[in-house]
């Protein structure tokens, strides 16, 4: 199991710095990518996220967007689904696909300190990790389809 998105493998957290490109707009990363699906603004999403170098400013700027309307319950994991197959796109960048793949068939949990129990998971002494683990989800998803395009 994996169970930090750091050191070593912090390439799957969304705030590794590294560009995701969606509709045409390319981002510093792909916490900017996921927050700049709350507008449907092409100048805000170029203005607030295309030009934030750093992931924790986006994160504040798309917060502080009201949410589109079926937002939590229908349009948060989609919006996921799409950063992280552009991150993980195979023609972008080959290495970052295969440290993705070199992951094997270990379970990748987005463990946190700060509660998100939606995109990963908690610690609970006596219990184990706690939460919906949906980040971890789509990347082991995302890992599944690639090794069906590249079987290495």
């Amino acid at each position: 199991m994996i169970d930090s998105f750091r050191g070593k493998y912090f390439f799957l957290s969304n705030f590794y710095k590294f560009p995701v490109t969606l509709q045409g707009i390319t981002y510093p990363s792909g916490e900017a990518a996921f927050q700049s699906q709350k507008t449907n603004s092409r100048e805000k999403k170029i203005e607030l996220f295309a030009n934030c170098l750093e992931p924790g400013l986006a994160k504040r700027r798309g917060r502080a967007l009201p949410r589109p309307p079926g937002w939590d319950e229908a349009l948060r994991l989609p919006a996921m689904k799409r950063v992280v197959r552009a991150k993980f796109s195979p023609h972008r960048c080959p290495d970052l696909v295969e440290s993705l793949l070199d992951t094997g068939n270990l379970e990748l949990v987005e463990g946190n300190t700060w509660g998100d129990q939606f995109w990963g998971c908690v610690y609970r002494e006596g219990v184990g990790w706690v939460g919906e683990n949906n980040l971890g989800i789509v990347l082991m998803e995302s890992r599944a389809i690639l090794r069906g395009i590249y079987p290495f």
